[in-house]
């Protein structure tokens, strides 16, 4: 099916999108100083993803700015300067595939959604460039909402909550409260995003709990701190755990699994939907 004739519901939810939990997300940094090498753009090549289109991948993620700790930050201009050879790519060679735009700026997400892409993906949620949400309303457009505490020079300077989960949530059905009923939300928690080790894996374990939520659940730990810390290897080696993690988070509820790994990603989608063919 071509994109451009989908009617955006995810089952169980508000979000139609024509594809099967756990979607899988693949990330595409067109950045110079994305925390992993083999993410970053001039690393990767059509060939590369010609292989995930072909394997079957959901959703492509482009981002054009680095969300690490310690980045530096680009202008809005830049930042469509890097990513939109790479929409217009897949808005022309993958119909099939949803194309999601990784920014918190309002005039890159026009953009982009103009250049093809399906998707503004803000880890801000709209608290750096108050244009944003509004623009989102108005035209409809599917969004993900992800948590962060503080900001990104200061989210990993000691976070601290007195119930990671319970504050998080409450987050959310406060600022779910600007959106109409109806609109198409992703909610993401914001693994990694002013959070402890131990924050992150709470998380994890009570997932399930933002189903109260009703809205699709995105879960991003691909080769992030909290894998590496309990696995002890780097961000290059850590491919197995962040497997591992992700299969958890789809057990738990998780309909989107954003990850630098698609090939091994599919994998394990196919063997969840095996085990579990009915849910």
């Amino acid at each position: 099916m071509d994109k451009r004739n989908k009617k955006f519901d995810l089952t169980r939810h508000d979000l139609s999108i024509p594809f099967s939990s756990p979607a899988i997300m693949g990330v595409i940094n067109c950045t110079p100083d994305s925390f992993l090498n083999t993410s970053r753009w001039q690393n990767q090549t059509f060939e590369t993803l010609g292989s995930w289109i072909e394997a079957g991948v959901d959703i492509i993620d482009v981002g054009g700015q680095s969300t690490r700790p310690g980045s530096v930050r680009i202008d809005e201009q830049e930042e469509w300067n890097r990513v939109q050879p790479l929409i217009l790519w897949l808005y022309q060679n993958a119909p099939t595939v949803t194309i999601s735009i990784d920014t918190y700026f309002s005039s890159v997400a026009q953009k982009a959604v103009e250049a093809g892409a399906d998707i503004v993906n803000d880890v801000s949620a709209g608290s750096i460039d108050a244009g944003l949400i509004p623009w989102v309303i108005e035209s409809k457009i599917p969004y993900v909402l992800m948590h962060m505490q503080g900001t990104l020079a200061s989210m990993q300077t000691n976070p601290q909550y007195e119930n990671v989960v319970e504050e998080i949530i409450a987050f959310f059905e406060s600022k779910l409260q600007a959106f109409p009923k109806n609109h198409p939300i992703i909610i993401d928690p914001g693994f990694g995003f002013g959070k402890t080790i131990q924050h992150n894996f709470t998380l994890l374990r009570e997932l399930e709990k933002f189903q109260v939520l009703d809205k699709p659940l995105l879960a991003g730990m691909s080769r992030k701190k909290m894998i590496q810390a309990a696995t002890g290897v780097n961000a290059e080696d850590c491919l197995s755990g962040s497997l591992a993690a992700h299969t958890i988070a789809a057990m738990k509820g998780a309909s989107i699994i954003r990850t630098h790994d698609v090939l091994e990603s599919i994998q394990m989608k196919k063997i969840i939907q095996h085990t579990f063919p009915n849910e």
